[in-house]
């Protein structure tokens, strides 16, 4: 009888221990499970618009990813017209811009915060065919209104001026227009949605002009100066060459986690010191004056 209650006793002490086994091993799996899951889950940024800026945060974006493996960023064009729309009515988390959003008509600005990552400058670009390299700004408005036909009527080679507009939208085309033309009425033209298309028309037609962002001037394209004034870096930065921009990344509301973290990148040493200067952009801190939405000319200290 003794026999039989100590056996009993101790099937008892056996069963309790073994489910509190099986207890610990069920927690301990759920809280490996948890953890995985908190690793595994990943954040995706949108980033649309203007194809002046595209380069840049494509490439600020894949470094991003590299270093952080639980996010995702995809960036798209469209032009800034198309960014601002998306971003303010919240279908993508960010909207790239040439433009302050206040300048886009028809925008509910409400909500939307300014985030400038670099300035790009602009330039009116030709085939290398015409034979030009430096015009007034009284004969390119002339060129862009259909009033100069032939590049020998400013000095280049007897040949037809065919003209490349951007199209409706395009912040690279309120830039140029604004700060190129003096807002000058254009005549029609062919109409084209981004930089990298417009490089490819101009290069490979005899006698085309068009305008693109520094960052798509290349050697197969001659960049045109205005008023014997080059279109560089450093007469940007003081505002001697007057056809710039900054590079806007509005987000709808104020950033967030990985979506602030990942703006915050764009103005840090690696990007700013780095790829902007290695993509033809302008650092922020390279500018000697401010430009403000009403085109006023501050000197920066």
């Amino acid at each position: 009888m003794k026999k039989a209650v100590t056996f009993g006793a101790l099937a008892v002490t056996m069963t309790v221990l073994l489910a509190g086994c099986g207890s610990s091993s069920a927690t301990s799996t759920k809280s490996s499970s948890s953890s995985s899951d908190s690793k595994s889950k990943t954040t995706k940024i949108v980033a649309t618009g203007s194809t002046a800026l595209q380069p840049l945060v494509e490439q600020a974006g894949q470094q991003y990813q590299n270093e952080h493996a639980n996010v995702t960023i995809n960036v798209q064009g469209g032009g800034s017209g198309a960014g601002l729309s998306q971003v303010a009515k919240g279908s993508v988390n960010i909207g790239n811009s040439d433009l302050f959003a206040q300048e886009q008509s028809g925008l509910d600005t409400k909500g939307l915060v300014d985030h400038k990552v670099a300035v790009v400058g602009m330039a009116p670009v030709v085939n290398k065919d015409a034979g030009v390299t430096n015009i007034s700004k009284a004969q390119l408005v002339k060129i862009f209104q259909g009033k100069i036909k032939n590049w020998k009527d400013v000095g280049g080679k007897n040949e037809k001026i065919t003209v490349v507009n951007r199209a409706q939208g395009s912040g690279t085309r309120a830039t140029f227009e604004k700060w190129g033309l003096n807002n000058a009425k254009v005549a029609t033209s062919q109409e084209q949605d981004s930089n990298g298309t417009v490089q490819k028309i101009v290069s490979t037609t005899p006698g085309a002009i068009s305008y693109l962002a520094f960052s798509y001037v290349k050697k197969d394209l001659q960049a045109l100066s205005i008023d014997n004034v080059k279109p560089t870096e450093a007469n940007v930065a003081d505002n001697k060459w007057k056809i710039w921009a900054y590079e806007h990344m509005y987000t709808k509301g104020k950033p967030t986690g990985e979506l602030a973290s990942f703006l915050t990148y764009m103005t840090s040493k690696g990007v700013q010191g780095s790829l902007v200067k290695k993509l033809g952009y302008i650092p922020l801190t390279s500018m000697k004056v401010d430009r403000g939405l009403s085109g006023k000319i501050t000197t920066l200290k």
